[in-house]
């Protein structure tokens, strides 16, 4: 089955916007088994609108049509594919009626224009959107099936995953359920990576696709699974798992929708511990993520942030006359944190001197120290990159040393991302 992915808006074809919504597509496509033939993106032009809708549905089997479904003048995918279809626009009450609810729902008048996203073409068929104004379409064009998608990444995602990918499975005539499989590892690059796993291509049945994402500093390992069942899917991807596992060790943070914040929280409070964190060169990042992963406020103690070495002695009275940067220094700030806080754990980053610019030769020393009521360990690294790359792997290497050390795993095993 040929199938079209068909972008519109004057934004991603200037390049204003980045068409990240494509991707996303291509890529829950693919994992479902099915196939992208073209790509396009087509502006906010009613003619060139109404000729790539024509010529998708001349030469696709099924076309999926992302944006222009919004309330302003500018959205013409309902009253474009209503005209290359031949029929008319038609009111569809009960999405009129779910708009003016939400609106009402929030103190307010559903404006007037916002009418226009409840007319669809004739005969199409409604699908449904839980979390938006913008409801989606299917109808024929031509030979193919267009399916109608909202441009607001949250919206499309769901609606895509939900209602668009069962329908182009149906209309394939694959009986087929789909899995992904992910895990996420830090301290592992592409290249590395890709030779751990050499030879694991091989290995696999043809309904399975390994894949990689890197967004530094992790690395999204992913395996793509078609089967006809459950049961088929758990014992294919059982020995490619397996596999993943034990060549990337004890690299793997967590895996599927788990973060790696989320873990250590959630390990935290199974312990009934908490922590307390202190940091410099991250921006935060350490204190933000665990705070965001900890929803009812019982492990993370208290969090500090300073460029400044002496202000983080100050912070927690340690003197500072002769403080320098150190392995000794950052478990000193660990201990001190850990007996004012009155948290389990005190987990520590210092840095040498941040680097003054986005120069990816460049680089900092990185000291983490985590103190408990166990021994202090700690762990010294040279990491290379820019300012950025220091901040965002100071943070990652921080978190892993605590996931380490929950699992009473080794500190010291170097990643790809330091200098050797």
């Amino acid at each position: 089955m040929k199938i079209e992915i068909l972008c519109t808006g004057d934004e991603i074809l200037t390049g204003k916007t980045v068409n990240t919504n494509f991707s996303y597509m291509a890529q829950r496509l693919t994992e479902a088994g099915l196939q992208v033939h073209r790509g396009t993106t087509v502006g906010d032009d009613r003619d060139s609108l109404l000729l790539a809708f024509q010529q998708a549905g001349a030469r696709a089997d099924a076309v999926i049509v992302n944006g222009g479904l919004g309330p302003t003048v500018d959205d013409l995918s309902q009253e474009l594919a209503a005209l290359a279809a031949g029929v008319e626009l038609e009111l569809h009450e009960a999405w009129l009626e779910k708009l003016e609810a939400f609106y009402s729902s929030r103190g307010r008048v559903m404006p007037p224009n916002n009418r226009k996203q409840a007319m669809l073409p004739v005969g199409s068929e409604f699908i449904d959107n839980p979390i938006g104004t913008a409801c989606g379409f299917a109808l024929n064009i031509g030979k193919a099936r267009f399916y109608f998608t909202p441009g607001v990444p949250r919206e499309m995602r769901q609606m895509i995953t939900e209602q668009v990918v069962p329908r182009l499975l149906k209309l394939s005539g694959l009986e087929v359920v789909t899995r992904l499989k992910r895990f996420h590892s830090f301290g592992i690059g592409e290249s590395r990576a890709d030779e751990l796993l050499k030879g694991i291509d091989d290995l696999l049945p043809d309904s399975i696709k390994l894949g990689f994402q890197s967004h530094f500093p992790q690395l999204e390992t992913k395996l793509a699974a078609v089967g006809s069942s459950e049961s088929q899917l758990d014992q294919m991807l059982a020995p490619a798992e397996q596999m993943i596992r034990q060549r990337f060790g004890n690299f793997i943070l967590c895996e599927d929708t788990q973060t790696l914040e989320g873990l250590i929280v959630d390990e935290l409070s199974a312990a009934g511990a908490t922590i307390a964190t202190m940091e410099m060169s991250s921006g935060g990042d350490i204190s933000k993520r665990l705070i965001e992963a900890d929803r009812d406020g019982t492990v993370v103690q208290s969090g500090i942030v300073s460029r400044s070495l002496s202000e983080l002695a100050a912070v927690v009275n340690l003197s500072n006359d002769n403080l320098r940067f150190s392995v000794d220094a950052a478990g000193e700030l660990a201990q001190q944190l850990r007996q004012q806080s009155g948290a389990d754990y005190a987990l520590v980053t210092v840095v040498a001197q941040e680097p003054t610019d986005e120069n990816l030769r460049s680089g900092a020393d990185v000291i983490i120290a985590v103190a408990s009521e166990q021994p202090l360990v700690c762990r010294q690294a040279r990491l290379m990159g820019g300012r950025k790359w220091i901040q965002l792997g100071s943070t990652e290497m921080a978190l892993d040393a605590m996931r380490r050390l929950l699992h009473k795993l080794p500190l010291d095993e170097k990643t790809d991302f330091e200098q050797q």
